[in-house]
């Protein structure tokens, strides 16, 4: 859902409707819906960056249109600018995630915020970076040139993440649902009362540690209700098969 204490987008006089529509995406997929536009290039409005939004076309139906940077940061308290560009200015340089942080504090404290991005052929000038309170640049692997659908989606992506409570690690049992307690208990049973049957738990002294370590390594499968079934059935399956066709050997 979009997130009402989310930074404002401003793009300075971007160029290509395509990378407007790709930028509104970015916000859509994490909760920001604060657009402004600097005097884009090819006018306003774009079918081309219509198109490109998809389902975030609402945001591009709303984007704010600027004759200035100055007019689009005017109601904001706090700038950042994104540039990759040593501008030689005494400004903080932020990373992505130190900026989200940031821009979080700011938030909880309702102060209003923007990140300012530069068009796609020059990026910001140096008095449009001189407004600003700090500098964001993205680490790279050296090759610093973003599109700027991407740059917009990876400060779009911290800033989500900043406030995000996901957990680190899930596991995705789709439909399924984790199987009872209950359940895993008679597969537990019934795979050892089968074990115990075939002499694999043996010798007796060493029994309850063999099941433990079979009990756990079941319980780090977290089992759904349909694989307990699975489960059991494959045991039955086995356990018929041996008794119909003993080995030479009588095992």
């Amino acid at each position: 859902m979009p997130d009402p204490a989310a930074p404002a987008i401003i793009l300075s006089e971007p160029q290509l409707g395509e990378n407007i529509g790709a930028c509104a995406r970015a916000m859509a997929n994490f909760g920001l819906r604060d657009l402004r536009l600097v005097k884009p290039r090819d006018g306003w409005p774009n079918p081309k960056a219509e198109a490109m939004a998809v389902g975030a076309a609402p945001l591009i139906a709303a984007a704010q249109i600027h004759g200035s940077v100055d007019s689009a940061i005017g109601p904001l308290r706090l700038v950042f600018a994104a540039t990759a560009r040593d501008r030689a200015m005494a400004k903080p340089v932020l990373t992505p995630t130190e900026a989200a942080r940031r821009l979080r504090e700011a938030a909880s404290n309702s102060i209003p915020t923007g990140v300012l991005f530069g068009n796609e052929r020059a990026g910001l000038t140096n008095d449009e970076v001189a407004i600003a309170d700090c500098v964001v640049t993205i680490p790279t692997a050296g090759f610093a040139s973003l599109n700027l659908g991407q740059a917009v989606l990876i400060m779009g992506y911290e800033w989500f993440k900043s406030g995000n409570a996901t957990s680190s690690e899930r596991i995705d049992h789709g439909a399924a649902q984790p199987a009872p307690r209950e359940d895993l208990i008679r597969l537990f049973e019934h795979l050892e009362e089968e074990l115990e049957k075939g002499g694999f738990l043996f010798p007796p002294g060493n029994r309850p540690g063999m099941i433990r370590n079979l009990r756990s390594i079941l319980h780090r499968a977290q089992l759904t209700d349909q694989e307990v079934r699975t489960l059991r059935g494959v045991i039955v399956a086995l356990t018929r098969g041996k008794k119909r066709n003993p080995s030479p050997g009588g095992r």
